[in-house]
């Protein structure tokens, strides 16, 4: 091959390399200006402009690219997730929830992060439902550390807990407004749905209560036997959707809010606490006490 020939062919691999990584990008973009949540005002018009015409010339520019663009589409719950990282039908061993009963009878259901499969989501639940009698003077619902995953499971542990009149919480999109019916929850997770108990409800949050965590504090919002104490929450109260990209990696990208049954919507800010305390369990566990004695 001579010179000028072997200098052609690598201006032409150079250009059809930027070209495919313009092409990455500009996938992801249109994406995001039909789906994400924020993608609607005048910031992300700038951003949307500048990614666009952006000529990234490698695939390591072209994914900071949209790292940036997802920020401002679907706020700081959006990210890209490469490759080698995305882990499909994850079958791993989740921690369980763990119940333990005060010697006052008050049980304290911990509920951690969870984002195993189908039969997994299962035996999350039912660890909780099984474990809590049936005549008990309060239960504490600890958050704490709860940082996501997927919320029915988390949700259908504690629906005993919850008004059998259908609402949970809503998600809204730039679209529409959608409820989360309670036996919708329930029978997504996989179980039975049970009969309600009716007891003061302490919830435990701290700075690690995030995304799902934060989803199922909202569920019990507005309740007027339900106590929140402890320390705000992370402030990912919004609903993701996972968008594959070529390559194999994958945009995932906030597309809703979650709605209170209140109203409220919820989204990038943290959640106050009802009690700002050092102190929720404790707290927590005299309030219930208390309230049962008023």
């Amino acid at each position: 091959m001579s010179k000028i020939s072997f200098i052609l062919v690598t201006l032409l691999l150079a250009v059809s390399c930027v070209d495919s990584n313009r092409q990455y990008v500009r996938k992801a973009v249109k994406i995001m200006d039909k789906q994400g949540i924020m993608a609607t005002d005048s910031r992300w018009w700038e951003e949307y402009e500048s990614a666009m015409d952006a000529r990234p010339s490698s695939m390591e520019e072209a994914q900071e690219i949209l790292r940036a663009a997802a920020k401002v589409a679907g706020g700081k719950h959006s990210f890209l997730q490469l490759a080698g990282s995305v882990i499909e039908d994850a079958t791993s061993e989740w921690p369980a929830p763990e119940v333990t009963i005060t010697e006052g009878g008050i049980p304290v259901v911990s509920l951690p992060p969870f984002s195993g499969n189908q039969a997994e989501g299962v035996k999350y639940a039912s660890a909780v439902l099984q474990a809590i009698p049936e005549d008990i003077p309060g239960v504490v619902i600890d958050l704490r550390g709860n940082t996501g995953g997927n919320m029915y499971p988390m949700i259908a542990a504690v629906h005993r807990f919850l008004p059998n009149d259908g609402e949970t919480l809503r998600f809204r999109t730039r679209k529409r407004t959608q409820w989360i019916p309670l036996s919708y929850a329930v029978q997504t997770a996989g179980v039975q749905q049970l009969s309600r108990i009716e007891c003061p409800v302490a919830i435990l949050t701290d700075d690690h209560t995030a995304s799902s965590g934060e989803a199922t504090l909202i569920c019990f919002r507005g309740l007027d036997y339900v106590k929140v104490f402890g320390g705000p929450t992370a402030g990912y109260a919004s609903a993701n959707q996972p968008f594959p990209l070529p390559g194999g990696d994958r945009l995932v990208l906030t597309t809703g809010c979650d709605v209170a049954r209140t109203g409220e919507v919820f989204c990038d800010d943290p959640i106050e606490p009802d009690v700002l305390t050092e102190k929720p369990l404790e707290d927590a566990l005299e309030w219930i006490t208390r309230s049962n004695q008023e």
